[in-house]
């Protein structure tokens, strides 16, 4: 299925409510002008990848998500956060 738009007001709004709802995050058509670029293991590339194909979406979508609802919680809980995720990554190294 191809949704095509012309950039009117009608065509972003009905597109906006064919896009699903994942978690508390919509996935929408904004417009993007920053770039974000970092190095990842292999497996967690994989992993990435895998989650991806499994949710019928693109790379860039789920690291999107994943990285605003860590976004958010760090918002919510602040340096608590981080320091679970620094024990739970120590835990994994050893």
């Amino acid at each position: 299925m191809y949704i095509t738009c012309d950039n009117d007001v009608n065509d972003v709004i009905h597109l906006f409510r064919l896009l699903p709802l994942v978690g508390s995050v919509y996935t929408a058509v904004v417009p993007k002008t920053d770039f974000l670029a970092f190095r990842v293991t292999p497996e967690l590339k994989r992993d990435i990848e895998r989650l991806a194909d499994e949710e019928q979406r693109n790379i860039s979508q789920i690291c999107e998500m994943l990285l605003f609802e860590g976004v958010e919680s760090y918002k919510k809980e602040g340096a608590k956060f981080i320091q679970r995720l620094v024990a739970k990554q120590k835990m994994r190294t050893k």
